[in-house]
């Protein structure tokens, strides 16, 4: 699917309409392929604390290019900033010192990273501080333009060693489309992070179970596992089964054709990927419907269908996966929840209600869960696909323009964020909810 407008505003009359008139004039964003360099050109590194030595090291092991002296001429693809060590009000002024002198020298599309501590950790001026990082990096976000994107990573004390994935993701074009998040490691998760002979392919030898694999996102997040060396199972329901078919077969991969509400769909997924595959080692509950209408229109079908299939089926699919241990260790679980559960949409109360259900399924299971195995969840924004391209046109503008790149996303951006949960390097990024929205003007 295409962006028509973004198309135009690249055309020599559409940069001059759009400058004059003042409208948005979205960059077409950079996305990872393969063969290509983790990050195509230098970072530079800032800040004095605790994390600074193993950020080094890990950008070593991507062969990527760093230094932590500035120039005052050199243009940066990515600026990875140690905040860790700030530990009053005053010491935020180190945030400015080290920007500022560099903002207008970053290249299309760069990656800036702020890595800072837990505040629940700390205490007094030391937590209002890092506190504060939250908010430098949401507004940096909305500002930095240039298709660039602003995470803030918190990290646990001991867990500095557990960075790998998380770093790599950020800094690299796989993250095109999430920006202005909040990632917490090792908070419940393994510290002990093991690291892939090869980054290119980090799933090699893993299982990974997609449901609602035959098209649109879960296609591509199909791909994009296959891609990184996953043996698929994918999953949909018998109305898809020729697509869903055409497409393993593609992937060399399994597949299954069930409907995951049916009362013994959960049991027998797992006695599939148990006795054809051994266990799962990655679980995607991509799966979703919507049956939208407002609340006073709305039917007890539409909203019973909507939790059962978003909500209800994942829920029971990982128990009875946990109940039989069809997870192996060190597994992921990923949901895929929505930005309407977190801002709400209009017509759609009984699909926010399914969506902001998958965040609480992903706080309580978080902490219960042993031998390795993590759940997140990733909440996607506006998703390019075949089905926003019904959208009407104005509602679809909107959609796309409502957020700091001033443009919709694409399946792919969804897919490489699950595929940065479901790397072997994460086993510590437990518990979290990161939107795919290019940091929409909408929600928290």
């Amino acid at each position: 699917m295409t962006d028509r407008y973004q198309s135009f505003v690249s055309s020599g009359v559409g940069k001059f309409l759009a400058s004059n008139l003042g409208l948005p004039q979205p960059v077409r964003l950079d996305r990872w392929s393969e063969g290509a360099p983790l990050v195509d050109g230098v970072v530079l590194l800032g800040g004095t604390g605790r994390v600074s030595a193993q950020i080094e090291t890990v950008l070593k092991s991507y062969d990527v290019e760093s230094t932590s002296t500035d120039d005052g001429i050199a243009k940066y693809k990515a600026l990875v900033f140690d905040a860790t060590g700030i530990d009053s009000p005053a010491g935020l002024i180190a945030l400015q010192e080290f920007f500022t002198p560099v903002m207008r020298r970053v290249r299309s599309c760069p990656r800036v990273v702020v890595v800072g501590a837990l505040p629940e950790e700390l205490a007094g001026d030391a937590r209002i501080a890092q506190r504060g990082l939250e908010g430098f990096t949401r507004s940096l976000g909305k500002e930095i333009g240039k298709g660039g994107t602003v995470q803030l990573v918190q990290v646990a004390q001991g867990a500095e060693a557990a960075i790998d994935s998380t770093l790599a993701f950020f800094v690299s074009p796989k993250s095109a489309y999430v920006s202005g998040q909040v990632v917490k490691i090792g908070t419940d998760g393994r510290t002990d992070t093991p690291v892939p002979a090869d980054w290119r392919r980090p799933l090699e030898g893993k299982v990974a179970l997609v449901t609602g694999a035959s098209r649109g996102i879960g296609e591509q997040i199909a791909r994009v596992l296959h891609r990184d060396g996953a043996k698929v199972v994918g999953l949909d329901v018998p109305q898809a089964a020729s697509d869903l078919v055409t497409l393993m077969a593609e992937l060399d991969g399994d597949h299954l054709a069930l409907d995951i509400t049916h009362s013994d769909a959960p049991q027998r997924i797992a006695h599939h990927l148990k006795t054809e595959h051994g266990g799962v080692d990655i679980v995607v509950h991509n799966a979703g419907i919507t049956r939208d209408k407002k609340l006073a229109n709305m039917k007890a079908d539409r909203w019973e269908s909507v939790i059962a299939v978003n909500l209800t089926a994942p829920a029971r699919i990982t128990q009875a996966l946990l109940d039989v241990d069809a997870i192996n260790a060190d597994g992921r679980i990923i949901g895929v929840s929505s930005i309407a559960g977190i801002a709400g949409n209009v017509g759609q109360t009984n699909y926010a209600a399914s969506k902001a259900g998958v965040i609480g399924f992903v706080q309580d299971l978080a902490p219960q869960l042993t031998n390795g195995i993590t759940v997140n969840a990733v909440a996607p924004g506006f998703i390019i696909t075949q089905m926003t391209a019904a959208v009407p046109f104005a509602t679809r503008e909107v959609g796309q323009r409502m957020n700091a790149m001033s443009q919709g996303g694409l399946p792919v951006d969804v897919a490489e964020t699950i595929a940065w949960y479901a790397a072997p390097g994460s086993s510590a990024v437990n518990g979290n909810v990161v939107r795919v929205c290019g940091q929409m003007m909408l929600g928290a």
